[in-house]
């Protein structure tokens, strides 16, 4: 059994179709700081990162508090777009993806979806005292879904800085605490 808490990341300064990889607003810095203060009650264990800005800034205050890196983790990080869309279109196609399942979106995407789990998995095989992961709405997403069974994009609408607990059970996830859940701007 290993717990591996997925923290979404706060609030962006910007959306897709103006920034692909906005840092934090001022609202994104202080619910980077809530979750500090709550995950940083709890015992010291390695916090992985996915590599775009929002998610190591919303990392960085927990990071502070106890003295510790932040190892970026490219297998947590953001749905890609698909081949050819610009960055004006992302916005309408997720919002189109995220009302559908994993498996019309194709192998490009269920490619995704699995290796977020593999990775997340092979995190806790190498973490057996639990880590904290900094990710995103749709692979905190495909993590939940992995554990209940279920193939759409969106079960839970997870609120920036919310934080879902997953225990690695040899080779399947339970969903301890699903995130926090809000209306989400997906912009």
């Amino acid at each position: 059994m290993t717990i591996v808490r997925l923290v979404r990341h706060g609030r962006a300064a910007a959306g897709w179709d103006v920034d692909p990889d906005p840092g934090l607003d001022d609202l994104g810095r202080t619910q980077a700081d809530r979750a500090a203060a709550v995950l940083g009650a709890g015992p010291s264990v390695p916090l992985v990162s996915s590599p775009l800005r929002r998610c190591r800034e919303t990392a960085a205050p927990l990071a502070a508090r106890w003295s510790d890196r932040v190892a970026i983790e490219p297998g947590v990080t953001e749905i890609p777009s698909p081949e050819g869309y610009d960055i004006a279109s992302r916005v309408e196609w997720l919002r189109a993806a995220m009302a559908g399942e994993w498996s019309a979106l194709g192998p490009r995407y269920t490619a995704f979806r699995d290796s977020v789990v593999d990775t997340v998995m092979s995190l806790a095989g190498r973490h057996t005292d639990g880590c904290i992961v900094f990710s995103h709405f749709i692979a905190i997403n495909a993590v939940i879904g992995a554990a209940l069974g279920d193939d759409r994009l969106v079960i839970r609408s997870l609120d920036n800085a919310s934080i879902t607990v997953v225990d690695v059970v040899g080779s399947r996830i339970e969903l301890v605490e699903g995130g926090r859940e809000a209306d989400t701007l997906i912009r």
